[in-house]
């Protein structure tokens, strides 16, 4: 708790990622993971289908990578592993309403929780301060999520890793450029945000 503080007393510290602006606590933290998984369960229900993939385009790996970023390794991968096993119990929050966990789809599910342990351990190290390097930060998470999806989905329809890559990678990767560009300004400026609020309250204090 006293480091959560002390983040936000500090502007230039580069530790820390972005929910630390509210401290810590075992309350707030389980919020944040809960409403991290409620988060990806809604965006997965912006879907669309593509001909010949049995894999949607979704909000999903925006929402999961983006949620990874603002919470850091802890609580970005047990919000998705929370994400994973409440859907797999039968909520149906996944792609299109649906839940459980089998089909095609599910090596994308499991690539959520280790992008997101990826993705927040490299924003706590400041990977989401900078656009360029906001970039760098997704192509890592989304290369986490294709390595392990498009592996299950080679292995569960019996076809060939070009043949999974096509159905499983290639139609998603304009999708991705764009979810990439929309972290780079969203992430950064709301760091920039921070920043200036957290100067204002510093210089408050220092006129009383």
């Amino acid at each position: 708790m006293a480091d959560g503080a002390a983040v936000v007393a500090m502007p230039g510290r580069t530790g820390g990622v972005l929910a630390d602006v509210w401290g810590r606590s075992v309350t707030r933290d389980a919020v944040l993971v809960v409403g991290a998984a409620a988060l990806v369960g809604g965006a997965a229900q912006i879907a669309l289908p593509v001909p010949g993939s049995p894999v949607p385009v979704t909000g999903q790996t925006f929402a999961v990578l983006v949620t990874a970023a603002a919470l850091g390794p802890a609580r970005g991968a047990a919000g998705m592993l929370l994400y994973v096993v409440v859907g797999g119990l039968g909520i149906p929050w996944f792609a299109n309403g649906t839940s459980g966990l089998s089909g095609a789809t599910v090596g994308y599910l499991l690539g959520f929780v280790l992008a997101a342990a990826l993705v927040g351990r490299l924003a706590a190290a400041g990977a989401d301060r900078r656009p360029w390097r906001t970039l760098g930060l997704m192509a890592a998470g989304n290369a986490v999520i294709y390595l392990v999806g498009v592996s299950w989905l080679a292995v569960v329809t019996g076809t060939d890793l070009a043949g999974a890559m096509a159905a499983g990678l290639v139609p998603f990767l304009i999708g991705d450029v764009l979810k990439a560009l929309l972290a780079a300004g969203l992430l950064p400026s709301a760091w920039r945000l921070r920043h200036r609020l957290s100067t204002r309250a510093t210089d408050d204090r220092g006129n009383r």
